[in-house]
């Protein structure tokens, strides 16, 4: 199994709808790649390591798929709608990471 994150970095003045991205985004993803999305879980930064320190990132994603290649076929077709939904809530550029899940 592989978990697709997207993280969201803390960048002061910057915009993110958590609300958008919980109710809107994130379903229309799963909707979009089907069975393929496993299951998805999504964070919101509230701190960094150090008191009162902002969150290293302010909101992330974690989309779980059987294996990259999966990932890919579902999420390619429809990768235009859903990267053109971003500015719908946040100005921040996305970073992205593919790891295998180790232990579940």
């Amino acid at each position: 199994m592989i978990k697709v994150s997207v993280m969201y970095p803390h960048t002061p003045g910057a915009r993110f709808d958590h609300d958008y991205y919980r109710d809107q985004h994130m379903p229309m993803l799963k909707a979009r790649m089907g069975d393929a999305c496993l299951s998805y879980t999504i964070d919101k930064g509230l701190g960094g390591g150090a008191p009162g320190s902002p969150p290293t990132y302010v909101g992330m994603c974690h989309v779980f798929a059987e294996s990259v290649e999966s990932f890919q076929k579902a999420f390619g077709p429809h990768v235009k709608e859903i990267m053109g939904d971003v500015k719908n809530y946040t100005d921040i550029a996305p970073v992205m990471q593919i790891s295998e899940v180790v232990v579940g």
